[in-house]
This record gives C-alpha cells, structure tokens and sequence, in this order.
C-alpha cells in the first residue's frame, strides 16, 4: 500500500488498525465513550476535524473510534526520509507543507490535494486536524484555514456537485497523560460545505472565514473550552471539584457537564462580578489546600469515612497484596518502564503520546515472548493459555488495587483529621461544600 492506492482497502493495515485500538480502548484507557456516531453519513466523503490538545493521541481517538481507514494529513517535515515516507503512506498518512517548511515547497501541496479529492471521491474518510498544532489545555484555538480549503477545491474539481461534509469531533481526556483514563469522543453535527459553495464562487476569502467559523461554532459544542484566559486555572479546577465524580458516567458525560458549568460561570462573571471572583479564589484555595493535606476531590465529597469500612478495606488490600504484587511484576516492562521514561520528555503534551507509543511497542515483543514461554513451561495447553489471558487481568487489578490502596489512605487520613478537628481540614471541607452548594443554586 502506497501514496497512489492510499484509498484503497489494506488488510494488513486492518489488522494493525485493529490491534491498535484494542490497545487504546480497552488496555491504555479504563473507558471510552464515544456519541454521534449515527450523524455520520458515510455515503458522502467526510472530512473529521477533531479538537487538538494531546499530541498524537487526538488522531488516534478519532482512528479508534471508527471502524472506516481513514486517510491523515500531518505536517509534511514527518516525511522528508524516504524509509519514513513510506511507513507514513503505509499507515495512511499524507503531508502537508506550511510555509515554515519553505515557500518553495507550498507547491507540492497540489500533490496532496489530488491524493485527498481522490480519496474523497471514494468517500474514504479524512482527517485533519485544524488547529493545526497541539496545546495542552481545554481551549478552541484560532482554526487554521488549510481544512476549509481542501473541502472547497474538492468541490471546485467536481464543478461543486461533490456533497462534502466536514464532521466536528471534541475530544477530552480525564487526564491528559495518566494511565486508565477516560477518554470522551463526541462526534458533531456534520457541516455541510456545499451550504457555503455560493458564497465561495462570489468571494473565496469570505467562503472560508464563514466555513472556518462554522466550525470553529460546531467544535466548542462539543468540547470542553474555558474562554476566559485570565480565570482560565479556576473555573478548569472548577470542573474537577463540582463534575469530577461524573468522569465515567455514559448517560450524561461529564464533558457536557463541564460545558454547563463553564456556561453558568460565564453567565456569572457578567451578572455577578463579585460572587464570580469569590467562586474563582475559593476554587483555586480548595486546589492548594486539598494537595497540601493530600486529599482528592472524590475523598473529600463522601461524606462519611466510616471506620469499620477503612479497616475492612485495609485487611481486603493486606490479604490481596500477592495479586498487586503479581500483576506489577508481570507488567512492569510494558507499563511502567514507559511511564518512567515518558515522564522525561520536555513537551509535557508528549507524554500521554510516548507512554501510548512505547507500551505498544513493547508489547510486540513482550507479548509474543509470553506466549512461547507459556506453552514452553506450563502444560497442558489450556492452562499455559489461561496463565496468558491471567497477565493483562493482573496488571488491570493490581491498578485497581492501587486506586483502593489511595482511597483507602486517604479516607482514614480523613477520618484521622476529623478526630483530631485539624483546623486546616475543617477549612478546606467547609470551602469545599459550601462552593459545590454555591454551583448548585447558579
């Protein structure tokens, strides 16, 4: 599979495609929730734009999440070796030259544009994302004009009869670079470009400032974005302390919580200035202390820590520590040999990428290692096969039995502040209830 066939089904790069996102729904991320898939139309070329503040992983929310192979345009300095340009196009990617990569080369773009029509005309789906680089934090940027261009010159080269639709896709991750996340995909209503073809005929500039801020409209709807720049640290900490028990709710997710929220809040600051900087210093007070005393937000939410639950649950950790134990060592290469290494990188946006990346990897070699170890040493095949299956389920609740461990800490180093009526506890509680009271009445 090359550039000139990229459109074209590929079983190799299915099965890679599949392995992949096993992967990153079900092993990288506790949970995925996925909406809007049925507003997809795929008997007409779409081109997915989705929201970009994780690196890489924003591209492979949007890949894992449909089942079609879709084409990636990413920028074109990826593809200046030729071994690399060729795994690129094998994985279904095509480059895009900016201005930075040289006013000389904007004209192999034209290359590019003949790729994506043909892909389109085979309404194989596309996708670019339009800010056009990364940034880690839950804000819409200025959408760059590039992705309403190729959606009209594909219309253009039809002599405007293709029906091309441009599907806004908001992404937001519970954490950006945490293991066993939740990641939330909403898939928007799509835009249909030939709403915009007139006005483009009449005035190509004005064509694609419409289009781009139609988007730009569409994409805020369904993702989380926190306008306010200046209270931008209070009201994202605001989201985590009224919303941040909803992280894996499927009915109503908590990135339309979130929205909520932030609408209320904006509402606030122009209605109520004072009672809006109250509730921005209060949100930032209860993110200081709560870390100062190590107490999570979930923790300080219950509210009853009962002694009886603390010591069962710690008796529960103390007899189960052979199964964390267990599950650790079995996975430590894959998990957290990545995750140590991927603490290093210099862009923190690349964190959650190289984790991602490097536990993948290894598991092309781990894996493949603990199958002939199994069937080597353990007989008969059945029980080398369950001892197999017995390694991801170990890693997967030696993590749970971490998460118990913390909450179980933090309840009897709660319920050891309430004995004790800490002075800075009773504080941060009190600020803690009364602004989740104060949210509520908005």
């Amino acid at each position: 599979m090359g550039k000139s066939n990229i459109e074209r089904f590929d079983f190799f790069y299915h099965l890679l495609r599949s392995y992949v996102g096993f992967w990153h729904n079900y092993i990288y991320y506790r949970k995925v929730i996925v909406f809007g898939k049925e507003r997809i139309d795929w008997s007409v070329p779409n081109i997915f734009a989705p929201n970009h503040q994780n690196a890489l992983m924003d591209a492979l929310a949007v890949l894992c999440t449909l089942k079609k192979q879709l084409i990636f345009l990413a920028r074109a300095d990826i593809f200046k070796k030729k071994f690399v340009s060729r795994i690129l196009y094998a994985f279904k990617m095509l480059p895009v030259f900016r201005i930075r990569d040289g006013y000389e080369n904007l004209k192999q773009n034209d290359d590019t544009f003949h790729d994506t029509f043909r892909v389109m005309q085979h309404n194989t789906g596309i996708a670019i994302l339009p800010e056009g680089n990364h940034a880690g934090f839950r804000r819409l940027r200025q959408l760059k004009k590039g992705i309403c261009r190729i959606a009209f010159q594909a219309g253009e080269a039809s002599d405007f009869k293709m029906d091309v639709k441009i599907v806004p896709v908001g992404l937001e991750f519970s954490h950006y670079w945490l293991f066993r996340q939740v990641l939330t995909v909403v898939y928007g209503h799509p835009i249909s470009v030939s709403e915009y073809y007139d006005t483009y005929r009449e005035n190509p500039t004005k064509g694609l400032l419409e289009l781009r801020d139609r988007l730009s409209l569409e994409l805020k709807k369904v993702m989380v974005h926190i306008e306010d720049e200046e209270d931008y640290e209070a009201i994202d900490e605001l989201r985590s302390i009224i919303n941040g028990k909803y992280s894996d709710s499927i009915r109503y997710p908590k990135l339309f919580r979130d929205n909520r929220l932030i609408s209320k809040v904006n509402e606030l600051r122009v209605n109520d200035p004072e009672e809006f900087r109250k509730i921005c210093g209060e949100s930032l007070d209860v993110r200081d202390l709560s870390s100062r005393l190590k107490l999570t937000y979930r923790m300080l939410s219950k509210k009853r820590h009962p002694l009886g639950w603390l010591v069962a649950a710690s008796l529960f950790l103390i007899v189960t520590l052979p199964v964390f134990v267990a599950g650790s060592l079995l996975n430590f290469v894959i998990f957290q040999v990545p995750a140590i290494q991927a603490l290093k990188m210099k862009d923190k946006a690349f964190i959650s990428t190289a984790r991602y990346g490097i536990t993948l990897g290894l598991s092309f070699i781990i894996v493949p290692l603990y199958v002939v170890l199994a069937f080597v040493l353990i007989s008969p095949w059945w029980l080398a096969l369950a001892g197999l299956v017995a390694v991801p389920v170990l890693g997967i609740l030696a993590w749970n039995w971490l998460m118990l461990m913390r909450r179980t800490v933090g309840g009897l180093r709660i319920w050891n502040f309430r004995r004790k009526n800490n002075r800075r506890y009773i504080e941060l509680q009190n600020t803690f209830d009364d602004l989740r009271l104060r949210m509520v009445r908005l």
